[in-house]
């Protein structure tokens, strides 16, 4: 008899292998466990906190020569190795800060202590952590705001490595030539640093939910946003890059819907809001279809309010008004009143459908020359730490 490998009996069937489950009379493939780290890599984290601390430095050593050859031969003890320093670095592969999520603590070596023979004790290796551009970094006792990483390659001392202590050959004098005192090293640095990422765009979308905002972007670019039929469908920011030809492109951030009340925690809150502060320009999409039950001018008047309850920089941003799903506006009411209230306002009004595709090489035109006629804002000056240029402090030399 052959042995039937891993089988076994089912409400009467022969099941071979395993990953099986029954149900009645039928047989099943279990669905697949779901991948944690495909999970994670889905996530969008814009605030963290990380506690740093530079390495100690090294003790002094105190030591004697004695050989043979060299009677008296005087203190020996070498000097302890300079502390590890930690600092963060801006790079343009992460967008986000899930890796500090629950790798929160980082320190860098301490130095070697100082030996005998005058021999200097190791120095501590330095510790670069790597953030993506865009990250803010604040002083989480103060709230004192220490850095704005607003390009890549640019690098800040966040902890600085303490300062090895001295030997007790260093003490010797011609009235003291034995000295039997070394320094202990410096302690170091710690600090508690709170990270804010602050996405850098050109463009922000911002509109009530479900008026279209992601389905433009996927529209305009290469992003792919998750798109459905209700609201807040978009729950993180997405970048995307809209090129009218190969040397004129902008960046376009979609934010998650915002509703009245929202500066009061409603629905998502105005938290993702911050992500506009760095854009130069805003699309304000309305809903103009027939079935969206709401007034076109009421709604910008809305999104407005919420823009100034959480920034007055952000609401005074120039921006564009742009009148989406114009191809579901049916008799087209909405539309003519908004048509109204902008001629009113004095501003333009762009009306487009993502769906068919009309109006958008006008929009993309128009905010290319919106953004042409908007200088770019200068680089933020830090509060504290190192120039903007890339730091060059060797480690151990404060």
């Amino acid at each position: 008899m052959i042995p039937c490998p891993a089988a076994f009996i089912v409400s009467g069937h022969l099941a071979l292998g395993f990953g099986f489950r029954a149900s009645q009379d039928r047989i099943s493939p279990e669905p697949p466990a779901p991948n944690r780290e495909s999970r994670l890599c889905n996530v969008f984290i814009d605030e963290a906190k990380i506690h740093v601390a530079a390495g100690a430095g090294g003790n002094g050593c105190v030591a004697f020569r004695r050989e043979r050859s060299v009677p008296r031969g005087g203190p020996s003890g070498g000097d302890g190795g300079h502390g590890g320093s930690v600092y963060l670095e801006s790079t343009q592969h992460l967008n986000t800060l899930l890796k500090f999520r629950y790798n929160r603590e980082f320190a860098a070596e301490r130095g070697g202590y100082g030996e005998g023979s005058n021999r200097h004790g190791q120095d501590g290796s330095d510790l670069t952590i790597q953030v993506p551009v865009g990250t803010v970094v604040f002083d989480e006792p103060t709230g004192e705001k220490v850095f704005d990483f607003d390009a890549a390659c640019r690098r800040f001392l966040a902890a600085q490595g303490g300062r090895g202590g001295r030997g007790n050959a260093r003490f010797a004098t011609s009235t003291h030539q034995a000295p039997r005192k070394a320094e202990p090293g410096a302690p170091a640095e710690e600090r508690t640093l709170r990270l804010e990422l602050k996405l850098l765009a050109d463009v922000g979308l911002v509109g009530f939910p479900n008026v279209g905002k992601s389905t433009l972007i996927s529209r305009l670019s290469a992003a792919r946003p998750r798109i459905a039929d209700y609201p807040f469908t978009t729950l993180e920011p997405h970048l995307g890059v809209v090129a009218l030809d190969p040397e004129r492109t902008f960046v376009m951030t979609d934010l998650p819907g915002l509703i009245a009340g929202a500066h009061l925690g409603r629905g998502l809150g105005t938290r993702f809001l911050k992500h506009v502060e760095r854009t130069r320009l805003l699309l304000h999409l309305i809903d103009v279809a027939e079935q969206s039950g709401r007034d076109p001018v009421d709604d910008y008047r809305v999104i407005l309010k919420e823009l100034e309850s959480f920034s007055l920089t952000v609401a005074s941003k120039p921006m564009l008004l742009v009148a989406s799903r114009v191809d579901a506006a049916g008799e087209g009411y909405r539309l003519i009143a908004l048509r109204e209230f902008c001629r009113e306002l004095g501003k333009p009004l762009y009306e487009i459908s993502s769906v068919t595709g009309e109006g958008l090489g006008e929009l993309k035109q128009a905010t290319w020359a919106m953004l042409e006629q908007i200088p770019r804002p200068s680089p933020v000056p830090s509060g504290a730490g190192p120039s903007p240029e890339t730091d060059t402090t060797a480690a151990g030399e404060p």
